[in-house]
């Protein structure tokens, strides 16, 4: 069985070693220690069997939310670990008053984009260079508070494994 769950200072090990396996340019320890200190934010991790298998953050400023970060494990020992992660930080969100949802994907990251469509997320424009090789979409995704959204959440919910 899959849950998610707070991020503690105590995953960061296993943390570090799927952010470093991720991404060419992947966040410090230090990086996450002040993330989990920060007001406005939300980490939260995903276990299969009791071992960390995908993690994702969110970062609330006003009415909007940003994903700071979404990974899971290649290849997952289970499906669906990146939706539930997004559920949750999704639904952390409302919950907060959050009634806007945005984050940056790499340009060239067609299946993540397609990915976030499903959550309602729409491009809106590009960060130049925001990945230093490479350009960011940056997504949007407005009124998730309303039926419609609510609506979405709840098909995408009831479609999980």
């Amino acid at each position: 069985m899959t849950t998610v769950r707070p991020m503690l200072l105590a995953d960061l090990d296993r943390i570090m070693d799927l952010e470093i396996a991720t991404y060419t340019q992947p966040w410090t320890r230090a990086v996450f220690t002040d993330e989990l200190a920060a007001d406005q934010r939300t980490y939260l991790v995903a276990e299969h069997m009791e071992v960390i298998v995908g993690y994702g953050g969110l970062m609330t400023v006003g009415e909007d939310a940003h994903v700071t970060t979404l990974v899971s494990v290649k290849p997952a020992p289970v499906k669906a670990i990146g939706t539930r992660l997004m559920l949750a930080l999704v639904c952390a969100g409302v919950e907060s008053g959050v009634r806007q949802l945005t984050l940056e994907v790499r340009a060239s990251n067609r299946r993540a984009q397609n990915f976030y469509r499903k959550f309602g997320l729409a491009p809106v424009g590009v960060r130049k260079d925001y990945y230093r090789d490479e350009d960011a979409l940056i997504m949007w995704a407005h009124e998730i508070t309303g039926d419609a959204y609510t609506e979405r959440l709840r098909q995408i919910e009831e479609a999980l494994p």
